[in-house]
């Protein structure tokens, strides 16, 4: 209700506090109570994510456009978040008052319309126009930028090499997108660069685009060479699903997907990348802008159809993301593995947890022949349900094709040794964890479980406290293994040095009931009962303390901890 309201004082402003020259050409026509009404509905659905409202109501006020640079402004907006993207261009073309549109976003349509039928020239004269409204250090100038470079490449058929490279990566990944457009060998070399980056994050992406390229080239043993080095279980989707291609010799349905040799393709996944820089910042609706820009360049690219599901799902417009999730086929199954999940995910944030378990399971037991990475999943699933001892089916499924001197096999093992604790198997689960730390010695988060574990049991402290101290060497900002450290510190009776260690754990996770829950105690041993039952009464304030955490803590506040 709020935001609804300022954005009305917000309108009242705009409208009564424009330079003389905008009001001089408002007419009484122009400036009724029906059009403000319309303009400030428009915005308040705008606002909201209900994008084609927001349409109704701009239209019923056209006349504005001519006179008020922002409603022209919002209103394409509106049309582009609703993926009228020609409508849009054909709005600004058709105005009478040029003035009025010329902004950022104006300049960006009539740059992108150029490029979309291959105008290159026009494009080099609304690229200027464009940068006209750029800002140093802005998206926007990053943009403006980015298409200059395209725009470039495409009239000259070459690179322009005097750009500088103050965009880090993303200047690498141009890069490697106009040596691809050029057929230059060069591309390999970018490729090569930005994937290796950050092995597992974002840019793993590129590694498509790679594969395509060399795919392209005919280096067909080459792309399958790379292939073979892609984690099985550790991928992104586009990257798994380029994988299952690969595995399947499906070479085709790359370049049905994405191809360098089209203008428009490399623009389409510029844009893309835009979107998901805004995503990535919290900015959902220049996000789906983007997107929606990108997806009119190249259609044929459903799979980043995710991102845009993605922030749907982030704004809670459950509808929405569940109908894009949808599109998603059975023949490509790792998207279609991905939609189950998120839809799954859906439920449980709609309704309940056992109906979307339900879901899942349901939906996992039809594919008949599930990835190995769809079985180790199903294990976290599960996991996470509470489903202890189906964790463990199907975490032994995937340890059992799994190389047992791998990193990957340790960690599956630490999973399943995760899940036998918490069914009370000590036996099996310290034989997991104990196999993995033979595998990875030193691996921080399988030596603080383990130790925890033994803590909890009073089983071997001092070996326990040894794995701790190796851990917090190498992760000493982890509030988890140092509320392990300092617990430990407490169980041995040395209250000072636990202190110090619950202290720190609880600044960084200060709505953890189990962080609040030991300080508390070793505050009560350091004879400062009133600030322990200050953490232990926070307990009860938290969403995630259960009933029995909840049994023990009124226990506490009566009569202190229980004897250890």
């Amino acid at each position: 209700m709020l935001t609804k309201i300022y954005k009305i004082i917000f309108i009242c402003l705009i409208f009564f506090n424009q330079s003389n020259s905008y009001s001089k050409s408002l007419d009484s026509d122009n400036f009724s109570k029906k059009n403000l009404y319309n303009y400030i509905s428009a915005l308040v659905s705008l606002d909201n994510n209900q994008n084609s409202e927001s349409l109704i109501f701009f239209n019923s006020s056209k006349q504005l456009k001519e006179s008020h640079e922002s409603y022209l402004k919002k209103y394409l907006i509106a049309l582009i978040l609703n993926g009228k993207i020609n409508k849009a261009v054909q709005e600004i073309k058709t105005i009478k008052n040029k003035k009025n549109a010329d902004f950022f976003e104006s300049q960006l349509l009539l740059v992108l319309d150029s490029l979309k039928k291959n105008d290159f020239k026009k494009s080099s004269f609304y690229i200027n126009k464009l940068k006209q409204h750029q800002e140093e250090g802005t998206f926007e100038f990053i943009i403006s930028s980015g298409l200059e470079e395209y725009v470039y490449l495409f009239y000259n058929n070459k690179i322009n090499n005097s750009f500088n490279n103050n965009f880090g990566n993303l200047s690498i990944i141009n890069k490697a997108l106009q040596n691809c457009y050029l057929e230059k060998e060069e591309a390999a070399l970018f490729f090569e660069k930005i994937i290796n980056l950050e092995k597992g994050g974002g840019y793993s992406r590129y590694l498509f685009f790679y594969l395509n390229f060399l795919l392209n080239e005919k280096k067909f043993a080459e792309a399958q060479a790379i292939s073979q080095t892609i984690d099985p279980l550790n991928t992104t989707l586009l990257v798994g699903q380029a994988k299952k291609w690969m595995d399947e010799k499906k070479f085709d349905k790359f370049k049905k997907t994405f191809s360098c040799e089209k203008s428009n393709d490399i623009i389409a996944e510029f844009l893309y990348l835009i979107s998901h820089l805004y995503s990535s910042e919290g900015d959902l609706k220049k996000s789906n802008f983007y997107f929606n820009l990108s997806q009119y360049f190249n259609p044929k690219f459903k799979f980043n159809l995710s991102l845009l599901a993605e922030n749907y799902l982030t704004s809670k417009d459950f509808d929405k993301s569940q109908k894009i999730l949808k599109t998603f086929k059975q023949e490509n199954e790792v998207y279609h593995w991905y939609k189950i999940k998120k839809i799954a995910e859906i439920i449980n944030l709609r309704t309940n947890s056992e109906e979307s378990f339900d879901y899942i399971n349901s939906q996992f037991v039809k594919i008949k022949n599930p990835s190995l990475k769809m079985i180790f999943e199903m294990g976290n699933i599960v996991k996470r349900f509470g489903k202890y001892d189906l964790s463990v089916k199907y975490y032994s499924k995937t340890l059992s094709e799994l190389d047992p001197k791998t990193l990957i096999y340790a960690e599956v093992l630490f999973r399943r040794g995760g899940s036998y604790e918490r069914i009370h198997n000590y036996e099996k689960s310290d034989e997991d964890l104990l196999q993995s730390l033979e595998i990875n010695p030193d691996e921080p988060h399988v030596l603080n479980y383990l130790a925890y574990s033994w803590l909890e049991r009073n089983y071997q402290i001092d070996e326990a406290i040894q794995m701790l101290e190796k851990a917090y060497e190498q992760k000493q900002n982890d509030p988890y293994i140092i509320d392990s450290i300092g617990w430990a510190y407490y169980l041995i009776g040395d209250y000072s040095k636990a202190e110090r260690f619950l202290r720190k754990a609880v600044s960084i996770m200060p709505t953890d009931p189990i962080v609040n829950d030991h300080y508390g105690d070793i505050l009560w041993k350091l004879e400062q009962k009133i600030q322990a039952s200050y953490f232990w009464k926070n307990v009860l304030t938290f969403e995630d303390t259960d009933n029995e955490m909840k049994e023990e803590i009124y226990y506490k506040l009566l009569k202190g901890p229980k004897k250890t």
